[in-house]
């Protein structure tokens, strides 16, 4: 039987191109629902193609839009984040794929754990705010997580078979970004439109200001110390500019295994839907002759602060990561829209954890409010610079 497939955020990059995964492999799979968060014109163009059990828009006034334009066909329209993170616990579904950007991918992530679903995770801000909290979850309810990020899927797809084995360390590959070997002076400059330019990647803006920042790495390395249940000192972060081999995992009798392939997120999302098999497609393939030279090199945590301070929250602990997160969110937000520097995004997001309160053991309504306290002290940061 096909699985059937809930897509969170499915006008998103990721969202995009797992409808393309699904559209190649229509004997396996079939789109049960969409949402999005506000991106009406493509959603709708998504349901008229896929036409799917049911369709979320999480902004509630573009509800009676996306009601109009699919009201000639046999789908269920519904609004609001409540919505979506009520969704997810329907039987019809088979797979979810969050791919919703931030700390909106908790809630929906937590209830279809707590629905038993199979979960590909292309949130990483889900483990990065709350990540005890849905291990346990996962646990306690049997519900299967395989990462999509392609660092992640690149563990993941090295650990298999390798269960009675144990890991030394695990080592997260980043691109460096657009400003790879560019100092304080360069970065105090640089412009939206400047770190929008991923030199490999295709991505969300979000995720691509991350990148520039390296925030993305320092939130990869909180994502896997809870997805591969490892030391923060056991992870390490290498730059390798051509984002060909993209993560290797050092066992403890010193062998390297490392998943390598073109930089395209339909492989690891195609992983994560079939999981455990591979199935066959005509992706590009990856050429040696085309590569002749694969670089590595430490990053830079002295020009690019953010990867210091993930590491330093995840050793600290508790709701940490949660309040870093919610900083840095706001503050790509606010650097999307000329707002703050980008070196004031590490700057403020430092500022936000030092004024916030520490609370060592956090419950779900713990990381909800310290995620909304957070968020209230970043934009007081931002709003005194003016």
């Amino acid at each position: 039987m096909k699985k059937r497939i809930a897509i969170l955020g499915s006008t998103g990059s990721i969202g995009v191109q797992a409808l393309e995964v699904i559209s190649n492999n229509t004997d396996l799979f079939e789109v049960d629902v969409l949402t999005a968060n506000s991106s009406t014109e493509l959603l709708i163009a998504q349901a008229k193609q896929f036409e799917p059990n049911i369709v979320i828009i999480a902004d509630e006034t573009k509800y009676n839009e996306i009601s109009n334009a699919l009201k000639s066909l046999p789908i269920k329209v519904f609004a609001g984040a409540d919505s979506i993170a009520q969704v997810v616990e329907s039987s019809e579904i088979d797979i979810v794929l969050t791919a919703m950007v931030g700390y909106a991918g908790l809630l929906p992530t937590i209830n279809a754990i707590k629905a038993g679903k199979k979960i590909a995770l292309a949130n990483k801000e889900t483990l990065v705010v709350a990540g005890e909290l849905i291990k346990d979850l996962a646990l306690q309810n049997n519900a299967q997580i395989i990462p999509v990020d392609s660092e992640h899927s690149a563990i993941f797809q090295c650990l298999v078979g390798e269960v009675n084995n144990n890991i030394e360390k695990i080592i997260l590959t980043a691109s460096g970004g657009p400003f790879r070997g560019k100092d304080k002076t360069f970065l105090a400059k640089v412009t939206r439109g400047q770190a929008l330019k991923h030199p490999n990647w295709a991505m969300g803006n979000k995720i691509t200001i991350d990148s520039a920042t390296l925030m993305n790495k320092g939130l990869e390395v909180i994502e896997a110390k809870w997805l591969f249940d490892i030391k923060p000192e056991q992870i390490d972060v290498i730059v390798h500019p051509q984002s060909i081999v993209h993560s290797l995992v050092q066992f403890e009798d010193g062998s390297l295994k490392a998943q390598l392939g073109l930089p395209d997120m339909k492989l690891p999302i195609q992983y994560a839907f079939g999981f455990p098999e591979r199935i066959k497609n005509k992706f590009d393939r990856f050429n040696f002759i085309d590569y002749p030279e694969l670089t590595f090199e430490q990053p830079d945590k002295e020009n690019f602060t953010c990867l210091q301070i993930a590491y330093d929250a995840l050793d600290k602990g508790g709701n940490t990561a949660c309040v870093m997160n919610a900083a840095n969110e706001v503050l790509v937000d606010a650097f999307l829209n000329n707002k703050v520097g980008f070196l004031q995004i590490p700057e403020y997001i430092q500022e936000t954890i030092i004024k916030s309160n520490f609370i060592a053991k956090p419950s779900l309504d713990d990381y909800i409010n310290s995620n909304k306290l957070a968020r209230e002290i970043t934009q007081s940061l931002i709003k005194s610079t003016k």
